[in-house]
């Protein structure tokens, strides 16, 4: 079972302010925080409401080698099927089983039970930084205050 840094629950809207500086995302809405040369990865709770209710989550095994920006997997709801995307190349370390035994966590708690995979990060190069974060989800929501 994967055991990555605690993450505060996020506020129904993120904001700079709110979200953790530790954390960072991508422009598809995955985040990753890094520790120590690995990186706690999963989707945020914009792509999660996105989405809708998951039903099967499929995720890279351990040992697999992903590229940022590239599919990593499959997240089915019972609308549509999507990919999440690797948001930093590197080696899956572990896997955590409880989004894929079950899906649902991924929609009640995407930074705190809904937590994928770890990697041995090699390259965050575009990740997004917490207030880039913000102003992105703030663009994508239409709140272009």
């Amino acid at each position: 079972m994967i055991s990555p840094p605690r993450l505060p629950l996020p506020s129904r809207r993120e904001t700079a302010l709110s979200i953790p500086r530790h954390l960072r995302c991508t422009w598809d809405h995955e985040w990753l925080v890094v520790d120590k040369g690995n990186a706690t990865v999963g989707i945020t709770a914009f792509a999660a409401k996105t989405v809708g209710d998951v039903v099967h989550l499929r995720l890279p095994e351990v040992g697999t080698w992903v590229e940022a920006g590239e599919s990593c997997g499959e997240i089915r709801s019972l609308t549509s099927v999507s990919s999440p995307y690797a948001p930093a190349s590197g080696a899956v370390l572990e896997v955590d089983t409880a989004p894929a035994d079950d899906p649902g966590v991924v929609d009640a708690a995407p930074r705190t039970v809904g937590r994928p995979f770890r990697l041995r990060v090699d390259n965050i190069a575009g990740a997004l930084s917490a207030d880039a974060c913000a102003a992105h989800r703030a663009h994508t929501q239409g709140d272009r205050r």
